[in-house]
């Protein structure tokens, strides 16, 4: 009996091991079941902030797809060694995602060949987007090099209605008659968008090294008026520098940058407050926060303005990024507040409602003080200094004006980005 029981012991024993083997080989021919290396960890290398179509304004709104091919153009920050994204949708119905996949870019709508991959979710290669709700693709191997470009290829096979979109995208999407062209190397282009649709972030394996900074603004961080399929955007020449230099200090670099967004109020988009967990504090690998947010709760509320209802002070914008900071270090990260830049002459695109005025400016310079000195941020980086006219502090400095006087050019963009200290975002200073 007990050589018996000794000898079943013996052989089961055998067995444990030999389907630990099997199991243990089985996930290894798996390309991305594990990140299976203790230095390493997901983080952002490129995200943007999406919204809803606003549907009584020409220009702010979208008929949707039936049965396309969306062929979408991101420029990444860090690179790594296997990627996934995340689609999200906040429509009142959900969305089919019939097929999707991500390459390498070539030119234009064509990808490198030999670089597609097909994305799955959940092992699967479709899938249904609730209303509201995002979704995260399964990793796959795929080297993504630093500041490089890739093309996520995403189908549809019904009609979506109006979509969730970022209409401020300055870069060109392909969009296809109808039909999955999502493994094609070159696709036939029906029409071109410079949005993005559905697609909220793509997100590399890299070393526990890397963090991924946050930057929360409004149009001037989504890069309205740089020149459109270039990266000028200020966050897109901050991951330059990042990239450039020598250690371990490069940082994704994500733009949560939404045209009109204000920080108290709703406008094309949900509040600063409102979207704060969303589209800063929710993001993967985030380690620092830039907050660039309070000049349209300024310009656009006023007696004189588009929205005079909704007027705010300078005491109440200061106690919204009062409500940023301490939910960012709630969450162990750090943050750093940008000053409010110049803005006469400029008016609300295709209104004729100005965002000036000597009682608005008095506000303007209010918060900038606090952000300047209150000491409340971790850190300041002062957009004012570098593009205002020492002349005519009111207004941008001619070489960095894209000529709307608010928005700069694309030198403008440069000069803001080199302004920021990059000792700033040595991971670390954060946990």
């Amino acid at each position: 009996m007990t050589h018996a029981i000794r000898g079943f012991r013996g052989r089961h024993l055998i067995g444990v091991l030999l389907v630990s083997l099997l199991f243990g080989a089985v996930l290894a021919a798996v390309p991305g079941a594990f990140a299976d290396n203790d230095n390493e960890q997901w983080v952002g290398t490129w995200g943007t902030a999406l919204h809803e179509p606003d549907l009584l304004v020409p220009g702010l709104a979208n008929a949707g797809f039936n049965n396309q091919t969306l062929r979408q153009i991101v420029h990444t920050s860090v690179g790594g060694r296997q990627v996934r994204v995340r689609l999200s949708t906040f429509a009142a119905r959900s969305l089919v995602i019939g097929a999707a996949h991500i390459a390498l870019r070539d030119a234009g709508a064509a990808i490198v060949p030999g670089s597609d991959r097909t994305l799955t979710f959940g092992g699967k290669p479709s899938i249904t987007v609730p209303p509201g709700a995002p979704v995260l693709s399964d990793p796959v191997e795929l080297v993504v090099p630093a500041l490089g470009d890739l093309a996520v290829s995403i189908y549809v096979p019904g009609n979506t209605g109006p979509a969730t979109w970022q209409v401020e995208s300055r870069q060109t999407s392909y969009i296809t008659p109808p039909g999955d062209f999502t493994a094609s190397v070159a696709v036939p282009v029906d029409s071109t968008m410079q949005a993005w649709f559905w697609l909220e972030a793509v997100e590399v394996l890299a070393s526990k090294q890397t963090g991924a900074i946050v930057a929360v603004g409004a149009s001037i961080t989504a890069g309205t008026q740089s020149t459109a399929d270039a990266n000028n955007r200020w966050p897109d020449e901050l991951a330059r520098r990042l990239m450039a230099q020598p250690g371990n200090q490069k940082m994704g670099v994500l733009n949560k940058g939404m045209i009109g967004n204000r920080l108290l109020h709703d406008f094309l988009g949900t509040n600063g407050l409102g979207r704060f967990d969303r589209d800063a504090l929710a993001q993967t690998g985030v380690t620092h926060v830039i907050v660039d947010l309070g000049s349209n709760d300024i310009g656009l509320g006023w007696s004189g303005g588009l929205i005079p209802a909704e007027e705010v002070t300078a005491d109440q914008i200061i106690q919204g990024h009062k409500q940023l900071i301490e939910r960012a270090h709630a969450r162990g990260l750090k943050i750093y507040g940008c000053t409010l830049t110049p803005f006469e002459g400029f008016f609300v695109p295709g209104t004729p409602f100005p965002v000036f005025s000597p009682a608005n400016e008095v506000k303007r310079q209010a918060v900038n003080a606090w952000i300047r000195k209150s000491g409340a941020y971790d850190g300041v980086i002062d957009f004012d200094r570098v593009l205002r006219d020492p002349n005519s502090p009111t207004r941008i400095l001619i070489i960095y004006d894209s000529g709307d006087h608010g928005h700069p050019n694309d030198a403008g963009y440069k000069a803001m980005a080199d302004a920021i200290d990059l000792k700033l975002f040595k991971k670390g200073e954060s946990q």
